[in-house]
């Protein structure tokens, strides 16, 4: 083979692949799935229907404080459940439950399965720090690691996956303990539930953080972002801040560039907190679906910008 002939061959390699990245670059497709805790303690009944007109695949349950679609179903029953999802051409996929913790979560998976759920959202609790740095995040890590095990092999077995929070306060907030994550961990029934709103303070690190660990380690995310509104009264378009496209500033393009990156293929919930918890975001159904819907439309502007 001459000289000629190898730099042709490697060209068109290189065009091929740089043609093929770029096709997969435009390939990406979000997931949503509706968080029940937007409609505040609303019934399960009236929630069901916007899964679809929120341009959602499934819906997320969620319990108090943040709502009661979980109560509602003990309250009904899971066969009556079963009947208003099908009723409603409707689907579990997540269940929030941050009160149970990573070491409660057994009895919630075979609830979860039964409708054909997949994933369940909690904290990551204190191993014994909390917001850990450097050596003390890695060390904690492996010890929290080492303690889900047989949770995880739980949730291997039942076809589940544990999506702990980054959340404030807790062993996976800080960027060294995420990255320290992505490093050990070993399952794929374990991962982040994705949440930049908790990451305000190293906004710079959240496409790189997403891209270290991977499509992977996050089966789960939020598009949120941090406002003063999410812990104190604030005018409502200071807490609406929190979805996307209602003027906070996290940059979602950098945010879609990073997801497609990675291929990502998790499911993701336009999310906010109102105050007090517990409450709807706004005052009826069709507002807050709305709402979901103009995040949305922002979403596919930065996706569209991006491609």
């Amino acid at each position: 083979m001459n000289r000629r002939e190898a730099c042709r061959i490697l060209g068109t390699t290189l065009f091929s692949s740089s043609f093929l990245k770029a096709a997969q670059k435009k390939s990406l497709k979000i997931n949503y799935t509706l968080s029940s805790a937007l409609y505040g303690e609303m019934p399960l009944s009236l929630i069901l229907p916007e899964i679809a007109r929120a341009g959602c695949q499934s819906i997320d349950i969620w319990r108090r404080r943040h709502g009661n679609q979980r109560e509602q179903i003990t309250e009904m029953g899971d066969a009556a459940c079963q009947a208003l999802l099908k009723k409603h051409n409707a689907r579990i996929r997540v269940s929030t439950c941050y009160p149970l913790g990573p070491l409660g979560l057994q009895e919630e998976m075979q609830w979860l399965r039964q409708f054909g759920g997949e994933i369940i959202v909690t904290g990551s609790g204190r191993y014994p720090d909390k917001d850990p740095v450097g050596v003390a995040a890695k060390t904690q890590v492996k010890t929290m690691l080492e303690k889900l095990k047989p949770h995880v092999a739980k949730a291997e077995e039942m076809g589940i996956t544990i999506a702990l929070e980054n959340h404030s306060n807790q062993l996976l907030y800080h960027p060294d303990a995420l990255r320290y994550f992505a490093e050990y961990n070993k399952s794929p029934n374990l991962g982040v539930a994705f949440a930049p709103h908790h990451l305000h303070l190293f906004e710079d690190e959240i496409p790189s953080l997403i891209r270290d660990l991977g499509d992977e380690n996050i089966p789960f995310m939020y598009f949120q972002e941090h406002s003063e509104g999410i812990f104190k009264k604030v005018p409502k378009e200071i807490e609406m801040q929190q979805l996307p496209g209602y003027g906070g500033g996290l940059d979602y393009r950098l945010v879609v560039n990073a997801l497609r990156d990675i291929s990502y293929s998790g499911l993701v919930e336009i999310f906010m907190h109102p105050v007090p918890r517990g409450i709807p975001i706004l005052p009826t159904v069709s507002e807050i679906t709305a709402a979901i819907n103009k995040s949305r439309d922002y979403i596919d502007q930065c996706l569209a910008e991006t491609a």
